[in-house]
């Protein structure tokens, strides 16, 4: 697997590079800025970004501008973004066109190496990893709709895990409750949203996180 990591503290981005090799992924260019993300996705074809949302030299949201224009040049590029606070309007962005693998996880997730190798491993899939703070923020942000208010406290949980990525089976073993029940939960969950169900994890989670994003 290829990646390319911006960040722009030299430790984390030296760290982020050594924990991903340790993993047996390549990190083709691991650069401090937006221009260098473009130019390195240019050069390298890269199967997976790791971005840092700020970016120099302002700090705002170079990070994320440079991937969304990385994914307009190759759309459905797996971006999985990471962030110092829970900032919902970027995650909204991040999300907007529904395509390819997509992530946004607190950099604290970071200090789990399996956790977060596995989320970059689950974009790269086309899958998505989304923090659960931003999820809990998603779903409180939309807690007046209709359709999200009407879900009953489980339910919400399970959306809430469903939108991190989990398949039922981790949904399962996480509420410690039966796949069954799970199935259950989700039919019911897709029923109230006027969602069409589907097996297919990935297409679940992108559909999810699209009602959501609305």
């Amino acid at each position: 697997m290829r990646v390319v990591i911006a960040e722009d503290l030299f430790l984390l981005r030296d760290g982020l590079t050594r924990m991903l090799q340790a993993h047996g992924m390549t990190v083709v260019q691991a650069v401090e800025t937006g221009p260098e993300l473009l130019a390195a996705v240019a050069a390298g074809a890269p199967d997976v970004l790791v971005v840092d949302v700020r970016l120099p030299p302002t700090f705002t949201d170079e990070g994320l501008r440079a991937a969304l224009e990385a994914r307009r040049g190759a759309p459905g590029l797996p971006v999985l973004v990471l962030s110092q606070y829970v900032e919902p309007l970027y995650a909204r962005e991040l999300l907007a066109d529904g395509t390819g693998g997509i992530g946004y996880l607190l950099k604290d997730r970071v200090m789990d190496s399996t956790q977060f190798v596995d989320a970059v491993r689950r974009v790269a899939a086309g899958g998505t990893a989304m923090d659960p703070e931003v999820i809990a923020r998603l779903l409180t942000h939309n807690s007046g709709n209709g359709a999200v208010a009407s879900l009953s406290p489980r339910e919400r949980e399970v959306l809430g895990l469903m939108a991190e990525g989990r398949s039922n089976a981790a949904v399962a073993q996480q509420l410690v409750i039966t796949e069954r029940a799970v199935a259950k939960h989700t039919a019911s969950i897709f029923l109230r949203l006027g969602l069409q169900p589907s097996d297919d994890d990935n297409r679940r989670v992108l559909a999810v996180l699209a009602y959501l994003n609305r």
